[in-house]
């Protein structure tokens, strides 16, 4: 894998608004000119959230690590495909990043880890039932999953595997963002005594 530029961690991030209008003109100026500063500076902004991300999912350091440049290259060479009536920079890249991830997953489908901060941001899991997944080996976590209830193994599996928020899980499967969470919570309440019978 080719390597990109690694970049001292940047200073604070500025709010919300001011940042989606930096990409744009950042993503805009690698798109444009082929801005090696401005691609630079997203790297410095997304590369580490990426990493934490692919390590959150299960992947070791040195696929955490390839995931990222991987992603990153992607982000220099189609730069010119953003298009922001259809979501902001990060959700683009956030987008590449999980679909690079799922294309992984299904070369090597068995997760060695589970991490639990991942688990709860993504699900929203509560934080005591999520603690129960930390550490366990991925073979016993995807057999827990499989036990689980298809309406709770699909929501848990939209948002762990492939990194959905509940917004897009509700949007895609035509339900109330409640019943996700609903769904979410019962979900893990189950895995937990799953993973309990499996020890």
């Amino acid at each position: 894998m080719l390597k990109v530029l690694q970049m001292e961690k940047p200073s604070e991030d500025p709010g919300p608004k001011t940042d989606q209008a930096l990409h744009e003109v950042l993503i805009s100026d690698v798109a444009v000119h082929r801005d090696k500063s401005a691609f630079e500076t997203l790297f410095v902004r997304f590369g580490p959230r990426i990493k934490g991300m692919m390590l959150g999912s299960g992947a070791s350091e040195d696929l955490a690590e390839d995931l990222m440049q991987e992603v990153m290259l992607t982000v220099w060479r189609k730069a010119a495909l953003y298009a922001p009536e259809r979501g902001s920079v990060s959700t683009w890249i956030f987008t590449i990043a999980r679909n690079a991830r799922i294309d992984r997953i299904r070369r090597q489908p068995v997760q060695p880890y589970i991490d639990v901060e991942t688990v709860s941001i993504a699900c929203d899991a509560p934080s005591a039932e999520a603690e129960m997944i930390t550490g366990q080996h991925g073979e016993m976590v995807r057999d827990a999953i499989d036990q689980l209830p298809l309406e709770q193994k699909t929501v848990i599996e939209m948002a762990f595997i492939q990194f959905m928020p509940q917004s897009e899980i509700a949007q895609k499967l035509g339900l109330p963002i409640g019943t996700v969470k609903s769904r979410t919570r019962l979900a893990y309440k189950k895995l937990k005594e799953n993973l309990e019978e499996l020890r």
